[in-house]
């Protein structure tokens, strides 16, 4: 294999690489052993066609594609090593020539990693923030708290009102006829909460247990199921029963159930203290965030549109595994939204750009100041990772190849970037 670079405008770069033909050849042999068995030629048993017969019934070409996808990921990875280059974008691949007997020759255009110039970034002035809890909001943590250990009790004394659980039957109907998923019994229904289209919960405030209510609403445009988008429904609801959310008494014996104190005084102490803390670490991350926006603003770095892309990317992946760790799939998560992957990546653009230019200019700082990650160092996060993993260490070790100790570096170093930069903050 060889590799040839071609520096383009704006951080990107082409790289051209040739295969021998010979290599080419191995490659398209491999894909004939991998796919006779499903081709039939009358004459020859499946599996035991000649690959000369295959060419000649369908064409010489036949076997290209599979051979050619087979060479790429193979190869490409070796001519990025071989040019140097620091590349931060998927490859957009070419294939230049693919013939019999000659090399096997292809394009991959990648976005190449930005050169900073830093401006200035000790003594940054930031904004300075005064943190205290007010009694509102310290009443209102205690008050999450008490909703968490609420009861439900069923009401039998009133009707619906606001903040309710209401059980209910239902059945929708549009044009008079019963739609697929619009029917459910014993369906528990918070009022007030707006799961439901359009003002349904407020049609059964007032009503009482037992009570058969007629219910009319609109679809939303943007409705998930087409078929429903924009249409007037009517409903038939049965209430089967209401449920009202008793707090617990705000006194010594709560604080005792939901905390390690004996006093209720003791408690709102601590959850004083923990809000405080919370504001802290909060204000904290704001005033970073501020300092590297200003030290992006004062630095320049041209970001090239491939490099923001596949960081969009990476970030829709992240979403994709994190709401599949909650049993939904990307494909029920657009249902659900109307939204496409396109509309997603669009959105996700100038976050992507402001993670990169942060990245870039942490990176910068840790260049400049020469900031060094001992060994000591890695052991220490290794064994930070171990534990968040909840395996032994020397196991995780076998895991963690030269690449990912390297990610582990420059992950630090940035840490040690910000903290530096914090350090030298003027408010």
């Amino acid at each position: 294999m060889s590799v040839q670079v071609e520096n383009l405008e704006k951080n990107m770069a082409k790289l051209t690489i040739e295969v021998p033909a010979e290599e080419l050849e191995k490659a398209i042999q491999a894909a004939y052993v991998k796919e006779k068995g499903k081709i039939s030629i009358p004459g020859f048993r499946k599996g035991k066609v000649p690959r000369a017969m295959i060419e000649k019934m369908y064409g010489p070409g036949i076997f290209f594609e599979d051979a050619a996808n087979t060479l790429i990921s193979q190869e490409y990875p070796k001519a990025v090593e071989e040019s140097g280059l620091d590349v931060v974008s998927r490859p957009e691949i070419d294939i230049t020539q693919i013939e019999k007997g000659k090399p096997f020759i292809f394009t991959a255009e990648v976005a190449v990693k930005p050169e900073v110039t830093l401006g200035t970034y000790m003594g940054v002035q930031v904004t300075k923030e005064d943190i205290f809890v007010t009694d509102e909001e310290l009443d209102a943590e205690i008050d999450k708290e008490r909703e968490s250990n609420a009861r439900m009790i069923t009401v039998e004394d009133r009707p619906v009102a606001d903040g309710d659980t209401a059980v209910i039957d239902y059945e929708g109907f549009v044009d008079g006829e019963a739609f697929e998923g619009g029917k459910a019994e014993n369906q528990p229904l918070v009022i007030g909460s707006h799961s439901f289209i359009d003002n349904f919960e407020e049609q059964l405030i007032g009503k009482n247990a037992g009570e058969e209510v007629v219910v009319n609403v609109t679809f939303p445009e943007e409705y998930h199921a087409p078929e429903l988008a924009g249409k007037p429904a009517v409903f038939h609801v049965k209430i089967n029963e209401i449920k009202s959310k008793e707090l617990p008494d705000l006194d010594d014996e709560f604080a005792q159930d939901v905390s390690e104190f004996d006093t209720l005084a003791e408690y709102r102490e601590s959850v004083k203290e923990k809000i405080q803390k919370r504001k802290e670490n909060e204000a904290e991350h704001k005033r970073e965030e501020e300092a590297i926006q200003k030290i992006v603003e004062d630095s320049q770095m041209e970001i090239p549109e491939a490099m923001i892309n596949t960081q969009a990317r990476s970030m829709v992946d992240d979403f994709a595994n994190r709401i599949a760790q909650q049993g939904l799939s990307m494909e029920q998560y657009m249902q659900f939204t109307g939204m496409t992957v396109e509309q997603m990546l669009e959105q996700m653009k100038p976050d992507a750009l402001k993670r990169i230019q942060n990245s870039l200019v942490l990176e910068a700082i840790a260049k400049d100041q020469d900031i060094q990650i001992s060994e000591e160092e890695i052991e220490e996060e290794l064994g930070k990772m171990a534990q968040m993993y909840g395996m032994p260490v020397d196991e995780l070790k076998k895991l963690v190849g030269d690449s990912e100790k390297d990610s582990i570096k420059l992950d630090l170093s940035i840490q040690k970037a910000v903290k530096l930069v914090m350090e030298h903050v003027t408010e």
